[in-house]
């Protein structure tokens, strides 16, 4: 079996960063919802 996770941190932050969250409003929904729970990292 080949190992399939191979981290990149630039991809990391293209596909789940704070900035990408921030330019839908579905992403804005999920800051919203993780400021309202109380996270102490909103995104990547």
């Amino acid at each position: 079996m080949s190992v399939t996770y191979q981290p990149k941190n630039r991809k990391r932050k293209k596909t789940h960063g704070f900035l990408v969250r921030q330019k839908t409003a579905g992403g804005k929904k999920v800051l919203a919802s993780r400021r309202q729970k109380g996270r102490k990292k909103l995104a990547v």
